[in-house]
């Protein structure tokens, strides 16, 4: 692995400096390569949580099926990776299976010639891997002392017959009399997540397509290898896991306490509902934009549409009340909601454009850290736009509409909370 600095951003003003974009020409000219397979990507957006952007798999031997058939379905994924369309450059984290030359020690044999077994360890891994024993002294400094045999004795496997053990009798014993070699074709390395057999895979989504969608490919091309293998996602991928879990729970939570305040502050239940059903007011228009520019639904799309709900709460409050409050003092449903919506139209339009332009600087932010802050401020701004001009029409409708339907429910008729008898009657 290389890690390439680039360039200061000032210095990368065109689209194509950008790293995915010298990403995407790297991977273009180093494919060409017969001798290697090189892949170019970006780091993560947060450090010590990964080795590249993108997504972090493991995929797990669950079922005890052995090696080989892990690698089976590790060449299985990567094919079928390969055809979906959500999925660029998905590859292993790791070596590839090499000849290695393992040695099979009879344990039985060893016990009756009364050598220990950690002698037979020992004596091997010093050998042919080299073992600290000691220090000594040399010119006031302290030096280690390493043993290992000499390189003509440690380069063929017959060097096997070289090697001997001392046993419980003090007696010199051949590692050939109780132990056998042979070639086989395995991993270099044993690679486990969560205490099963594991192999990392890294990839990125295809352009135009979000994290989640290349998650989710991945956890439906699992869903067709064969049965036992399963998978876990580690680093990045995993707290956005984590995070896509407890989304629900926080708009569910805001909205619920967006709720209770109304309640509260107004002591009535219909005032809030109205209120409540002026929310996808907002979140309409931030996911438009957003789809517009082609931003993935990514935590800060998520703390964007939070903002949205509160300033999409801010101006129903700006008609809702008025109404209340001439409803109060007499007057009819429909005329005290539609004047309500008449004289607020300024308060809301002059604080949806201070609002509007104060994240517009987010929404066509440049330079370093601009990916974060064109989410937020495209999600924000999208929204604001929406629930400005389709709030001065929704939001009384929908509160004309909760209060005759509570009024009917409570039998009155046709009568309204606070209008005078002669206009619950004329309408």
């Amino acid at each position: 692995m290389a890690f390439i600095m680039l360039r200061d951003w000032e210095l990368r003003d065109r689209q194509d400096l950008r790293v995915k974009a010298v990403a995407r020409k790297a991977m273009e000219a180093l494919s060409g390569l017969r001798s290697a397979v090189v892949f170019a990507f970006p780091p993560p957006a947060v450090v010590e949580l990964g080795t590249s952007t993108g997504f972090d798999f493991m995929l797990q031997d669950r079922g005890g099926l052995g090696h080989e058939k892990l690698m089976e379905a590790r060449g299985q994924l990567l094919r079928l990776a390969a055809q979906d369309p959500r999925l660029v450059r998905v590859r292993p984290n790791g070596l590839d299976d090499v000849p290695e030359y393992r040695v099979d020690v009879d344990w039985e044999k060893a016990g009756a010639l009364e050598v220990p077994i950690t002698a037979v360890h020992n004596t091997i891994s010093a050998a042919f891997g080299s073992a600290y024993v000691n220090d000594f002294i040399q010119g006031g400094r302290v030096k280690r002392v390493y043993v290992q045999a000499d390189a003509p004795y440690r380069m063929l496997p017959s060097d096997f017959d070289r090697l001997y053990v001392r046993n419980r009798g003090n007696e010199m014993t051949p590692v050939s009399a109780l132990a056998s070699g042979r070639w086989v074709y395995a991993s270099p390395r044993l690679e486990r997540y969560n205490s099963f057999p594991a192999l990392n895979f890294l990839g990125e989504p295809a352009p135009g397509r979000s994290s989640g969608e290349a998650m989710q490919a991945m956890e439906e091309i699992v869903a067709k290898l064969p049965s036992g293998i399963g998978y876990e996602w580690t680093g990045l991928s995993y707290q956005e896991r984590m995070a896509q879990a407890q989304t629900g729970l926080l708009y569910s939570f805001s909205i619920l306490v967006i709720f209770l305040v109304l309640a509260a502050l107004y002591e009535s239940w219909t005032i809030p509902i109205s209120v409540l059903l002026a929310l996808p007011l907002g979140v309409i228009g931030g996911v438009l934009a957003s789809s517009w520019r082609s931003l993935p639904n990514d935590v800060y799309f998520q703390i964007g549409l939070l903002t949205v709900l509160g300033l999409t709460t801010k101006n129903a409050i700006l008609i809702v009340q008025f109404a209340k409050l001439r409803i109060e003092q007499g007057q009819g449903l429909i005329p005290a909601t539609l004047e309500a919506a008449k004289l607020r139209l300024r308060p809301i339009v002059m604080t949806s454009l201070a609002f509007g332009f104060g994240v517009l600087p987010l929404a066509i932010a440049t330079g370093a850290g601009a990916g974060a802050q064109q989410a937020i401020g495209t999600s924000v701004l999208g929204g604001m736009i929406t629930a400005t001009f389709l709030a001065i029409f929704f939001i009384p409708l929908f509160f004309v509409m909760v209060m005759q339907l509570f009024a009917a429910n409570r039998g009155g008729g046709g009568t309204v909370l606070g209008a005078a008898p002669d206009q619950a009657e004329g309408m």
